[in-house]
């Protein structure tokens, strides 16, 4: 239960992601593919063939098998962005990064600095960098509806405590919180909430 305050589904993450890359335009539209799958897909395959197993802990939350288990889950349940936009892409290489903006799903209103790695002839999902835009209110509000919609696994206070963090956070704070992967630092902060759930 404690885990699940801070797993954004693993949807969370591949729905922001679709590029336009600089370089050849037959590499263009491999990247672009497999962006625009990973950011919509509905297929529990998608997870191990368009992302690594980085990008997976990292958007899960979870470790090994877990992660690639929460992902697959999380495909099925069809939560995908309704669209995407990219800008500043860069291909360097076997790594691009590039600038994505989401429109619907979980990060609905941001947008995201992504790195990408070419593995063989396969590009995938590496890493999720940081918000290069950041709407605090909207990430906010979508979490208190999650919290909501869980609400009998959840302890109000608990799960008030925690929307706080991300309300009040720095833009540092709540990406360490999202974008973390299976660290010690979200931990402290639900261990904080628990301590002193009016904080």
């Amino acid at each position: 239960m404690r885990k699940r305050l801070l797993l954004l589904p693993c949807i969370l993450i591949l729905s922001v992601l679709a590029l336009t890359a600089c370089g050849s335009s037959s590499e263009d539209g491999e990247i672009e593919e497999v962006i625009e799958k990973s950011a919509t897909t509905t297929n529990p395959a998608d997870c191990k063939k368009l992302q690594t197993q980085k990008f997976l802990e990292q958007t899960s939350g979870e470790s090994g098998a877990a992660a690639v288990q929460e992902c697959e889950e999380d495909a099925k349940k069809e939560e995908g962005a309704k669209s995407v936009d990219t800008s500043e892409v860069e291909v360097d290489g076997s790594s691009a990064t590039a600038d994505v903006a989401l429109t619907g799903g979980t990060l609905n209103g941001q947008s995201v600095e992504v790195g990408l790695t070419k593995d063989g002839d396969q590009w995938k999902m590496n890493e999720v960098v940081k918000f290069t835009h950041f709407d605090q209110a909207k990430l906010a509000e979508y979490l208190e509806g999650q919290f909501k919609e869980h609400s009998g696994e959840i302890p109000a206070q608990l799960a008030a405590c925690f929307i706080g963090a991300v309300k009040n956070g720095s833009q540092e704070e709540v990406e360490e919180l999202v974008f973390g992967g299976p660290s010690e630092e979200p931990g402290k902060i639900v261990e904080a909430c628990e301590s002193n759930p009016s904080a």
